[in-house]
């Protein structure tokens, strides 16, 4: 196993993303995700509409998604076990079909259960594979008073947190790698004073901003990507996304995605370098998927190595 333990402090990034072949797989970790979801209609067009303008779609589909069910879904793959999933859904036929649906996907479902309606999205697709996001309702998240098996994260080798009250986020950290993406919201971070070994968000996007300063403790490690350029992880520099020959079919879940394997690699204790790439090769593999959950990169029937879910015969599952 790969291991970073005497990794320097200030270690440096080079030659990443390491190639695929070379990452081990992490079939041994126990991971979970406290975090959102949304039911997403996905909606294809070959561009999107303008002002007063009809549209006629090419393709359309419906599927639990968002942040927190995207990046446990892409966990579950990797280590080809089950992934524990601590999520709000109201309680509506919405809620339960999401909850039906995300069971199937292979996660361990804790669902606060509210009286308020499961959040919705509309997500365009463009002929370039860009998404373009309207989100329906309110952001449902699970808190720490919620009576959920908390005590399980304490056995985890890893969380993912994409919405949360203080309380959740101080449960989660009695794991032994915590790791979160700014949409948690930096007040409820630092509300909840816990040290984050990675803060992973994207700098394109103006919600997932954080400036040194934002969080006392800081992160260990804080991860901006940059689509297509890769990005750059303090301390160790910038990274570049992985060479691409062919169009992207759907870039929506790509960045929850690498945020999973961003943090699955540190559960394992992988050099820095190992980590980042692992979280490119996930990022790179949804981008080829139409819908969050087609292309993602999942462990071989084998056991050892991986496959992309369209080389695996999967669809938009």
């Amino acid at each position: 196993m790969l291991n970073n333990n005497s990794d320097p402090p200030g270690e440096r990034l080079a030659a990443v993303p390491l190639p695929l072949e070379s990452l081990p797989p992490l079939s041994h970790l126990n991971l979970a995700v406290v975090g959102h979801v949304e039911m997403v209609s996905f909606v294809e067009v070959a561009q999107l509409p303008s002002a007063g303008s009809i549209t006629a779609a090419h393709a359309f589909h419906q599927c639990p998604a968002g942040g927190g069910a995207v990046a446990a879904v892409q966990l579950a793959r990797l280590t080809g076990q089950p992934v524990k999933f601590f999520t709000a859904l109201g309680r509506d036929g919405i809620g339960e079909q999401a909850a039906r649906e995300l069971t199937a996907l292979g996660l361990e479902l804790h669902v606060a259960w509210r009286e308020a309606p499961t959040r919705q999205a509309i997500t365009f697709i463009d002929g370039d594979g860009e998404r373009t996001i309207t989100v329906i309702g309110e952001r449902l998240a699970a808190n720490g008073s919620d009576v959920l098996p908390w005590e399980a994260l304490t056995d985890c080798d890893g969380v993912f947190v994409t919405a949360a009250d203080a309380d959740a986020l101080s449960q989660a950290r009695h794991a032994k790698v915590l790791t979160a993406t700014p949409r948690t919201r930096l007040a409820v971070l630092q509300e909840a004073g816990v040290r984050l070994d990675a803060l992973i968000g994207s700098a394109l996007d103006p919600a997932e901003t954080y400036q040194e300063g934002d969080l006392d403790p800081p992160p260990t490690l804080i991860i901006r990507t940059e689509g297509p350029r890769g990005g750059q992880v303090s301390p160790g520099g910038r990274f570049l996304a992985p060479q691409r020959n062919r169009p992207i079919a759907d870039t929506y879940g790509a960045g929850d995605s690498f945020a999973a394997g961003v943090t699955a690699a540190l559960a394992a204790q992988w050099p820095l370098a190992a980590v980042i790439s692992l979280g490119c090769h996930c990022g790179a593999a949804c981008l080829d998927g139409r819908g969050p959950y087609g292309g993602q990169l999942r462990l071989a029937k084998s056991g050892e190595g991986w496959v992309r879910g369209l080389e695996s015969g999967a669809d938009s599952g």
